[in-house]
């Protein structure tokens, strides 16, 4: 029961922290995209400050969940992060749960279940030797790098999903590791972690994680963004769990097939709940966060008016390149 409350209390504090991180990241510069000054100029905004506060404290309930149970058991748990963060959007967009946001929640929740019943996460397993510790440890670093050079070829709305994922990939990462770091501190004391190569690794996918993430806030509004760092994570986390951890996860016919099926729910719920219009950063908020007037608001264009010179093209397009965050 410990492990379930502090896995929730964890998600609880990591969503109300990435609305208040993405409420002040769209207002950085954006020539700080993807550069370490985007953190600098971040610190000196109260408001994100705040939601780093409230990220620390999730991560530190999450190193804690890690230390008493399982990754393959707390990273679903830790998904369901969306719920508080669409618990306080709609706070400030005053909307409507709604069919579509019941649907999310429902799969969600669902998904969560079916994962952990069938599943049944359980430790003890011998974990992989070096080798293998570090194949999986390059398959992870390897894509997050090729999403972030493809994000970079892509307009902004879409380089904020690819970040996202890597980021993901990357906090399933440092989640694993953390584990890793805490079981070796128990066992063999301080001394042995320090000089062990963990939890530097936990610190640099933390940073890495963060400019990833923050960056995505700040090109694109919350939906395009926060689902995919929620599904990202716990697939990635549990991966790293059952290919270097030594988790388990029963392997039956029937319980891979729900277990599939529970992470497949997890993954459609996020996005469902992702695109409600209670997450904040709708395409109307986009422009006119950036002085630009809505479709029906706008001017018709002139004759000499070039398609595609104005910033005030439909940002659902997918070849529109300056989408702004929200």
């Amino acid at each position: 029961m410990a492990v379930f409350l502090l896995a929730l209390g964890a998600a609880c504090c990591l969503g109300l922290g990435f609305v208040l991180q993405q409420h002040a990241a769209q207002r950085a510069p954006r020539a700080d995209l993807l550069h370490w000054r985007l953190l600098l100029d971040l610190m000196r905004m109260p408001e994100w400050l705040l939601g780093t506060g409230f990220m620390v404290c999730g991560l530190i309930l999450s190193a804690l969940a890690l230390n008493q149970g399982e990754v393959s058991l707390v990273e679903p748990l830790l998904a369901t992060n969306l719920l508080f963060a669409m618990a306080l959007s709609r706070v400030l967009t005053r909307q409507t749960l709604g069919r579509s946001g019941w649907v999310g929640v429902l799969l969600l929740g669902l998904g969560v279940t079916a994962f952990i019943v069938a599943g049944r996460p359980t430790g003890g397993g011998a974990p992989a030797g070096e080798l293998r510790h570090w194949l999986v440890v390059g398959t992870v670093v390897g894509l997050t790098l090729l999403l972030v050079s493809l994000a970079r070829r892509l307009p902004l709305f879409e380089e904020a999903t690819l970040l996202a994922l890597a980021a993901g990939l990357l906090y399933g990462l440092q989640d694993a590791l953390t584990r890793t770091t805490t079981q070796r501190l128990d066992h063999s004391g301080l001394d042995a972690v320090l000089r062990s190569w963990q939890p530097y690794a936990v610190v640099a996918a933390g940073v890495v994680g963060l400019l990833l993430v923050q960056s995505a806030f700040e090109a694109a509004p919350l939906r395009m963004s926060l689902p995919a760092l929620t599904a990202a994570q716990p697939l990635s986390g549990i991966a790293c769990a059952v290919g270097f951890l030594g988790d388990r996860l029963r392997v039956t016919p029937g319980a891979l097939a729900w277990q599939s099926a529970g992470l497949l729910a997890i993954v459609v719920g996020v996005i469902v709940i992702g695109r409600h219009p209670a997450m904040p950063g709708s395409v109307r908020e986009t422009l006119e966060g950036v002085g630009v007037p809505p479709e029906d608001e706008r001017p018709a264009e002139g004759p000499g008016s070039r398609p595609g010179n104005s910033p005030a093209e439909n940002p659902n397009d997918p070849g529109h390149s300056s989408g702004a965050g929200a």
